[in-house]
């Protein structure tokens, strides 16, 4: 079996973790740890299945850097500010910075400012990615700070979906959205806010749960919304089990995890919107023009139109679900 970076950095190139926790930062599911005591391990998550699925493994977990740890392993995501930010936190927090992730993902570029900063690393090359680490090193300028209020005159923040304008999808489908709307609505995959908004603004509704599993995006809506009748829940909408079902759902779900897109996210963000629904319920949703949801909804739903959209999106009203 091919070893990882990590392992083949501990077993070949001499590695030495520091005594203390090691905390592993924003680790996506199967991510090799092989190598490092699973006693040791902080896994620190702000993505809600991998922060459950974590605990189901039995590790502790934890939604911030802890104070005290000997290691922090920085795995790189996509967004490059978000990056530096996590680096910027292990910097200050852990004895031993490992910081790990695939080249697309902006690993080199990354690994090249450190090493403007601190002179030669150590680093591993291997699987389309890159390994480095060090020890020390001031990073407090990478810091993103606190959620911004942007020209949208919305609070985003690094890391999180559309941060720097108002997503176009979501935008068609606030636009599409009826005048008056079920007293009791959700907002599957609620990011920071935006459709929420537009639903609270719309007649008729009494009640809006908001569910994100993303809680830096979580942290940002309770600044965008303060309305009363919005309810914040921290939680993968593929696996919400409502207290009592919803009369409408609005979502524009996710259709990747890595940058390859998957159908099957939008397709488990519906089929749980059915589960959620009651039996005259409505669902309102945008996706990609590309991927071919018509098939699951008219499997799930008695009725089913396109009522908005452009070249590069789709906009759909589904209700009564089949139960």
């Amino acid at each position: 079996m091919s070893q990882s970076r990590l392992s083949t950095a501990l077993e070949q190139e001499g590695l030495v973790l520091p005594e203390g926790p090691v905390a592993v930062m924003r680790a996506p599911g199967g991510y090799d740890l092989g190598g490092v005591d699973a006693g040791r391990l902080v896994m620190v998550h702000g993505f809600r299945p991998e922060f459950e699925a974590s605990q189901r493994a039995g590790l502790k977990v934890a939604t911030e850097l802890p104070e005290g740890v000997g290691t922090a392993i920085v795995v790189v995501p996509r967004s490059k500010t978000l990056a530096r930010h996590m680096l910027a936190e292990a910097a200050a927090t852990a004895a031993l910075v490992i910081v790990d992730g695939q080249k697309t993902d902006g690993t080199d570029s990354l690994f090249k400012d450190c090493r403007g900063r601190l002179g030669d690393l150590p680093s591993i090359t291997k699987a389309h990615g890159r390994l480095f680490w060090f020890e020390g090193g001031d990073f407090s300028d990478w810091r993103a700070g606190p959620p911004q209020k942007g020209p949208h005159g919305f609070f985003t923040t690094a890391g999180v979906f559309s941060d720097g304008e108002v997503d176009r999808g979501s935008a068609l489908l606030a636009a599409a959205l009826p005048a008056k709307l079920p007293a009791r609505m959700a907002d599957f995959g609620a990011g920071w806010g935006y459709l929420s908004k537009a639903v609270l603004e719309r007649d008729g509704v009494e009640h809006l749960d908001l569910i994100e599993a993303e809680l830096r995006s979580l942290d940002c809506a309770r600044l965008n919304i303060t309305d009363p009748r919005a309810a914040f829940h921290w939680a993968d909408a593929t696996r919400w089990a409502t207290s009592a079902p919803y009369g409408g759902i609005v979502m524009n779900p996710p259709f990747h995890t890595t940058r390859a897109a998957d159908p099957g996210l939008g397709r488990a963000f519906i089929s749980a919107a059915v589960k959620s629904l009651t039996p005259s319920g409505h669902l309102w949703m945008v996706a990609n023009r590309h991927l071919p949801y018509e098939a699951a909804l008219r499997d799930l739903f008695r009725e089913v139109a396109e009522i908005a959209g452009d070249g590069a999106f789709k906009v759909f009203h589904a209700s009564r679900p089949k139960k």
